[in-house]
């Protein structure tokens, strides 16, 4: 089982237009809705690709209500806490003519301390069946900036690996209890580390000092330019396939599932992330975050080309 933990879980609504005009009245030619938020788009994705997923992390409302009956009806396993605050609604306004995605998102709400004990124990409680964790995404405001390092500690006691797919403090913090994997793309490495120069040496310079400040392997995701990897073995630079993309957003969090379920079939760092760059390939090609289809990455896997750099 691989848990995917995200405490800002959404429904997504996606909107598609022949051409989107700004300051006028634009009508849809497709809606549709699916559960979303980073760690969900990954659960999606493990499920997708053949392995057994966990989706865990907080809802509330009738839109929490909505994301469980769907994750339901897409056959993914799901342990939420349920809080107060609604669910967000995130919308993706997609232009065909212009080729462009818009991201309207909600930001979410706080939750009560108690609810992020009551995360912990469920965590503590199936990390007994697990292989891996995935933590994804933005933790809700006031909440403890130190909760994915310690979701990371517990997982490391119970002998599972970890990836983080975060930014900021709460990222540093889980950094510190060595987790597995540290997965970014270049402008939460820049960000999070306070690096303005987004050339290939900083980005570089920058996965190193997360590999000195304790992660065992970091990989950073370039979108078209591939991602690159690096542990204590080298640094390695994967290749991106070709793809007509529709919709890039949740391509990141599907590359985090095909990373976690390489991890976990035992393929080292840069194979791993063979299966994650197919994984956000896929995801790239249709509309919906965290859609993929198991045919499309097993074709794009023959595309990945995982390659050392000195």
């Amino acid at each position: 089982m691989i848990i995917c933990l995200g405490t800002t879980p959404a429904v997504q609504r996606v909107m598609v237009f022949d051409r989107l005009t700004i300051n006028a009245v634009n009508r849809a030619a497709e809606v549709t809705e699916a559960p979303a938020g980073k760690a969900v788009n990954a659960a999606r994705v493990v499920r997708a690709i053949g392995a057994e997923p966990l989706a865990t992390g907080f809802v509330g409302g009738q839109r929490g209500n909505r994301l469980c009956r769907m994750l339901d009806e897409a056959g993914v396993p799901r342990d939420f806490v349920q809080v107060e605050p609604s669910t967000r609604l995130c919308v993706t306004l997609i232009d065909r003519t212009a080729r462009t995605h818009t991201e309207l998102v909600e930001e979410s709400r706080p939750v009560p301390p108690e609810a992020f004990d009551e995360l912990e124990a469920k965590l503590r409680a199936w990390l007994a069946r697990a292989s891996a964790l995935i933590m994804s995404g933005t933790l809700t405001p006031g909440a403890p900036q130190d909760f994915y390092g310690r979701c990371v500690r517990l997982a490391a006691q119970a002998g599972v690996l970890t990836v983080v797919d975060a930014r900021g403090r709460p990222l540093l913090e889980a950094v510190a209890q060595r987790p597995t994997v540290v997965k970014h793309n270049r402008a939460e490495l820049l960000g999070t580390l306070g690096m303005a120069d987004d050339s290939a040496q900083c980005v570089r310079q920058g996965m190193l000092r997360l590999l000195d400040m304790g992660a065992a392997g970091v990989v950073v995701t370039l979108g078209a330019e591939g991602a690159l990897a690096a542990s204590r073995d080298g640094f390695w630079r994967i290749s991106s396939p070709r793809v007509a993309v529709v919709n890039t957003i949740g391509a990141g969090d599907s590359f985090a599932a095909g990373l976690a379920v390489g991890l976990v079939e035992g393929r080292p760092l840069p194979e791993a992330c063979r299966l994650g760059a197919a994984c956000g390939a896929a995801d790239a090609m249709t509309p919906l975050a965290g859609d993929v289809r198991r045919d499309d990455v097993e074709r794009l896997l023959a595309e990945v080309h995982p390659e050392p750099i000195d």
